[in-house]
């Protein structure tokens, strides 16, 4: 049971990792060999091939939404951990630990949602003209998606024993 309780541990801690590495790097978009993130909204300007204007991203909302979804889903996530700990300690013995499972979940979607989002508009400030490409932040951001839900039914499967 040790064993099991430090396993799904180590997989929670790694989603978290993965969460905030994929949320503070500036590497979802790579454009002519220069990268663009959630925090800077990036272009090449037009007539100058070289020139990379960066500017806030207060002017784009769905850039925005992308934001929110990833802070929702790492707090959704450290939310989880911290709930995990106090019903190992508190719940009942044969109890699950469905508050858990559900915040983890709940934190998997945010990172769905935000990646999908960012998926479906990131054509809307950056030209197509120019090598565009996924940087490893976005894919770290889907690989911690199946692996949020994964500990997430873990959690709800789980029964607490002595």
């Amino acid at each position: 049971m040790l064993l099991l309780l430090l396993g799904i541990i180590v997989l929670h801690v790694a989603v978290l990792v993965l969460l905030f590495v994929s949320t503070i790097v500036s590497q979802w978009l790579v454009v002519n060999g220069r990268t663009a993130d959630l925090w800077q909204n990036c272009s090449i300007t037009v007539g100058a091939p070289n020139a990379f204007q960066c500017v806030t991203s207060s002017t784009n909302e769905w850039l925005q939404s992308v934001q929110a979804m990833m802070i929702l889903s790492i707090i959704f996530s450290v939310l989880s951990l911290f709930l995990f700990f106090c019903q190992l300690f508190t719940l009942t013995k044969g109890g699950r630990f469905y508050i858990t499972g559900i915040f983890q979940i709940l934190a998997g979607l945010c990172v769905m949602s935000g990646a999908a989002i960012f998926t479906a508009r990131h054509t809307d400030w950056q030209l197509t003209t120019g090598d565009v490409s996924f940087g490893f932040a976005y894919i770290l951001a889907w690989v911690a998606f199946p692996l949020a839900v994964i500990s997430g039914v873990i959690y709800v499967i789980l029964r607490k024993r002595e």
